[in-house]
């Protein structure tokens, strides 16, 4: 039945189109359908965020990222950990909006305009007369997806849920004895003398029997095992897949020639002379005239004799770098001066001298002296560009196409990649080795988690079917299928008996190596003068270690230092013991002017954190915060778990 159904599908999807739609037409759609339907994994306030709320979160955060890095690794947006920081922040967005609201922050029209007009993107677009342009304003904020309306709700909100935190964090203060008494046991430094007893060195006095090999293999099967594995085949559907099939019309080309030979062949570029007026656009406005006045007496006597421009420039120009040069400014083209001066010196002809233009500068009279406009390349010239731009934009547009093609096409002729593949001229690939998570140094769809699930899904397995097209990056697509599968099993003893036999010695000669450092502690600790085998006395602090392990440091200096010198033992796991012998604190130097200031900031930052996040943690509990999701163990910590 379900084989008829797959064969049919469009049949079926049309039929089913046919019965559904007019129940919704009859009915209507409750704007909650969906979301009711949608599982809770939060709450807050008494307000819940369902899935969808986190998945579209997660969507936008995971597109924004790949904007700002396009080289980010896949695998890292779509972890669990990285989806429940997700979740954790649009909580956190919901507790300080709900915050804002309950204490009745709002931000006033002028704080408003002040906040738009510190954007830069923003300050561009105003006008010489301080207007802003509103065409160019529309455009910037529409290319985020918004209008003007919601960009400005979206910053008003913004601004009024930063003051729910701005008000703890920006009053946080610390006294010279506050950050003293913080900050001289962390850069504290303390002599030691150190005596390691490491695993390696006690490897030989291991021996381990048959007897002892098969009853650690026994007792470790996780160590032994082989993942469960398949070799693939997949189809990957790209930009550049699309563009290899685009044949080029001849006609195409030459209209392309036509419509765009000014811009492939470079920008015109102009040279002009100026004399500028000094008046900034913060200038009280009679002085601002007063410029404008002088401006104005400059430019009519230029006009009477147009040859004296470049003597006048260099007497009354304001413009210090230009106006020895007689007001020179050499070649340039759009987009390298202010939009004002620009509009001008593009409207000119060559030897024309303009009216007086205002900029933020002040105001200018600018000759234009010279045009160099670039050479037109022929057609020919031109055709390996053109070839590669037109293909791209074809590709662009013909993707959405053919990406529905490739869709549909492993889903119904779900048996093979091979009818697709030939219908849209693709390269089927093939891997073996591939697991459920990705392989180090795997790139790719291998790389990716999502295609990796479809890969190993009960259908995928099953039956060798394709997977779906899974959307693996930006205009990216790939569709899989398993040809064998191997599934996970523990390894035989024969097979794996060098690698339990050094596993074995490892672990019996770190347990020799910590039993004679716990022997030497207890020794060294009653008669401290029979010590031998101590190394050099060292200077350690958190800062310079020494070169010695983590955990040596940290426990040399949690050490009591009431009664020193003092002696403690280090567990190193696998590496084997330590012993420290704790001779004496060093006082600490006191900081110069430059590390002082450095360490208060430090030091006001760390607090100021703390400050914020025990309020974050109190608005948590006022507004019931309850995130029902389960929090992800990290790698590190499944990975202890399973051995």
């Amino acid at each position: 039945m379900f084989e008829s159904i797959r064969k049919h599908s469009r049949i079926v999807m049309i039929l089913l189109f046919l019965l559904i739609i007019p129940s919704f037409v009859l009915v209507g759609i409750d704007s909650n359908y969906f979301s009711e339907k949608s599982p809770v994994v939060a709450r807050v306030d008494g307000n819940n965020i369902n899935q969808t709320d986190w998945d579209n979160a997660h969507r936008v955060e995971s597109d924004r990222i790949r904007a700002q890095s396009p080289t980010v690794d896949p695998k890292l947006l779509d972890s669990p950990q990285a989806r429940y920081a997700t979740l954790e922040r649009l909580v956190r967005d919901r507790v300080l909006a709900a915050a804002a609201q309950k204490m009745h922050l709002v931000t006033t029209d002028a704080r408003l305009a002040r906040s738009l007009q510190e954007i830069p993107a923003i300050a561009g677009l105003k006008r010489a007369d301080g207007t802003l342009d509103a065409e160019a304003y529309r455009a910037l904020v529409g290319s985020q997806g918004l209008t003007p309306e919601g960009f400005e709700a979206n910053v008003r909100r913004d601004l009024s849920v930063n003051q729910v935190m701005g008000g703890v964090m920006s009053t946080v203060i610390s006294t010279d004895a506050q950050i003293k008494l913080a900050l001289d046991p962390l850069y504290q430094r303390r002599e030691i003398q150190v005596a390691r007893f490491n695993q390696a060195d006690f490897a030989s006095k291991v021996s381990p029997t048959d007897a002892d090999l098969e009853t650690y293999y026994k007792a470790h099967p996780a160590l032994f095992q082989q993942l469960e594995q398949a070799a693939v085949e997949y189809l990957v559907l790209d930009v550049d897949s699309v563009r290899a099939g685009i044949t080029l019309n001849e006609d195409d080309l030459r209209t392309y020639y036509k419509e765009n030979v000014e811009r492939l062949a470079g920008k015109e570029e102009r040279r002009a002379s100026h004399i500028l007026i000094n008046a900034s656009k913060d200038a009280p406005a009679a002085d601002r005239e007063k410029a404008k006045a002088r401006a104005t007496q400059l430019l009519e006597q230029v006009r009477k004799a147009p040859a004296t421009f470049g003597d006048v420039a260099k007497k009354s120009s304001d413009d210090t770098g230009s106006a020895a040069l007689g007001g020179d400014l050499n070649f340039f083209g759009r987009g390298a001066m202010v939009k004002p001066f620009e509009d001008a010196a593009f409207a000119l002809k060559k030897g024309e001298i303009s009216n007086v233009v205002e900029s933020d500068f002040g105001f200018h009279i600018i000759q234009l002296t010279d045009i160099k406009t670039p050479r037109q390349p022929t057609f020919e010239e031109l055709r390996p560009s053109m070839e590669t731009e037109l293909k791209q934009q074809q590709a662009q547009r013909k993707f959405a196409e053919v990406a529905e093609t490739f869709t549909n096409g492993v889903y119904e002729q779900a048996d093979s990649l091979q009818p697709v593949a030939e219908k849209l001229k693709l390269k089927i690939q093939t891997a073996t080795g591939v697991t459920r998570t990705p392989v180090p140094g795997a790139v790719g769809p291998l790389a990716n988690g999502k295609f990796l699930e479809a890969l190993f899904s009960s259908d995928s397995l099953q039956n060798k079917r394709n997977t779906e097209a899974v959307e693996v990056g930006p205009s990216q697509m790939v569709s899989g299928r398993v040809t064998t599968y191997t599934p996970a099993r523990t390894l035989p003893l024969e097979e794996v008996r060098a690698r339990v036999r050094s596993l074995y010695v490892a672990e019996k000669a770190a347990e020799l190596a910590r039993a004679e450092g716990e022997s030497k502690l207890t020794a060294w600790k009653a008669a401290p003068a029979s010590a031998a085998g101590l190394a050099a006395a060292v200077e350690i602090s958190r800062e310079q270690p020494q070169n010695l392990p983590r955990p040596v440091v940290d426990a040399a200096l949690r050490a009591p230092a009431d009664a020193l010198p003092g002696w403690v033992g280090v567990d190193l796991g696998a590496q084997g013991y330590a012993v420290v012998k704790v001779n004496r604190v060093v006082p600490r130097q006191a900081p110069d002017a430059a590390r002082a200031v450095q360490e208060r900031q430090q030091y006001l930052q760390w607090w100021t954190t703390a400050e914020g996040m025990a309020y974050y943690e109190m608005l948590k509990q006022r507004f019931k915060v309850q995130i029902k999701a389960p929090r992800p163990t990290s790698a590190t910590a499944q990975a202890a778990v399973e051995n």
